[in-house]
């Protein structure tokens, strides 16, 4: 079967290409909803931002099926300056870089659904293009440049979430326990407001206990 589009952006659709099988089964009609690929019995969904709004359709899936969850990360990034009509005007590198630890803030929202069985969440890391239009209808941070679309260049690296070791994988080894939201953002590297998240999803998944406090910061530790 022909990938569909249901009139979807650029990086949804390339995203679609990119991990398609011979065999596939493209926007398949289940349990009342319409799914992006199915290959045999597994289902495949592409989500490019948002992952809270798959609560719903994942909650009803979940129960019957195994569920593969794609997000793209964008590694590195180029900003496509163009005219309302889309002409172009620039292309310069975004110094913003992504890492796989960024789906944990989607994960929080997410925290009841993620340690199912049946479910496994793949952040793919990603080079693409971030359109932006000249059109006036943009946040006020971009002075009014709408984002208009974004498109896939490659996909660089792949990491796989599917079991309590998988998240608890991003503690790293040598970090002393029990420890706080500033140590954890020290050893991974990234920023206190992620470390949090992630020790926030990890807690609501029962893989992290609070252990006491040291100052105003909780102590965290795995759950044994």
């Amino acid at each position: 079967m022909s990938i569909g589009t249901l009139s979807e952006k650029s990086l949804h659709a390339d995203l679609k290409r990119w991990v398609e099988q011979p065999g596939d089964e493209f926007e398949v009609k289940v349990g009342g909803f319409v799914i992006d690929m199915v290959r045999g019995q597994t289902l495949i969904e592409i989500q490019t931002r948002h992952l809270y709004a798959m609560k719903r359709k994942l909650g009803r899936l979940l129960v019957d099926h195994e569920v593969r969850l794609l997000h793209p990360v964008a590694r590195e990034k180029w900003i496509v300056r163009e005219t309302a009509v889309g002409e172009a005007i620039s292309r310069r590198k975004s110094p913003k870089h992504g890492q796989p630890l960024d789906i944990f803030t989607e994960l929080v929202r997410l925290t009841s659904l993620i340690p199912h069985p049946n479910l496994t969440i793949e952040v793919l890391l990603t080079q693409e293009e971030e359109i932006w239009r000249d059109d006036g209808q943009g946040s006020w941070r971009r002075k009014r440049w709408s984002v208009y679309d974004r498109r896939l260049l490659e996909v660089v690296e792949r990491v796989s979430f599917s079991s309590a070791a998988d998240y608890l994988g991003v503690i790293p080894v040598g970090l002393e326990r029990p420890f706080t939201n500033h140590d954890l953002a020290q050893a991974l590297p990234c920023s206190p407001h992620l470390a949090q998240k992630i020790t926030y999803t990890l807690r609501q998944m029962d893989l992290l206990t609070i252990t006491g406090k040291q100052g105003r910061s909780y102590l965290f530790q795995p759950t044994p």
